[in-house]
């Protein structure tokens, strides 16, 4: 009778794993994060740069929505506000990084 030795050490031999290759190895964590950048990161950008852009060109006469869901009409612009009408006789300053969307650019509705 043989010993089951040198077979089970053939076998052991055989189910070696051969070591990867570096890039295979971090291949799917660069998918990963590649993914991520254009689902995520590059549509906020994005939007980040139009809502700038639209704060910049932000005058008297506009028609605005704060992030509070105030609506109102711009009286005055400031360096780092606006002063809003929002009812007859009353006028709120309001930061621009909380003015949310333009309703009407001097009588001209906006599209969405």
């Amino acid at each position: 009778m043989t010993s089951p030795m040198p077979a089970l050490t053939f076998f052991a031999q055989q189910a070696a794993p051969a070591t990867p290759n570096a890039l295979v190895t971090m291949l799917p964590l660069v998918l990963l994060f590649g993914g991520m950048y254009f689902l995520m990161i590059a549509p906020q950008r994005k939007k980040q740069k139009a809502h700038e852009k639209m704060l910049t060109e932000l005058q008297s006469g506009d028609e605005i929505v704060t992030n509070g869901g105030i609506y109102g009409t711009i009286t005055n612009v400031k360096d780092d506000r606006f002063v809003v009408k929002i009812a007859e006789n009353v006028k709120i300053e309001v930061g621009k990084g909380f003015i949310q969307s333009v309703q009407k650019r001097n009588g001209v509705e906006e599209k969405k």
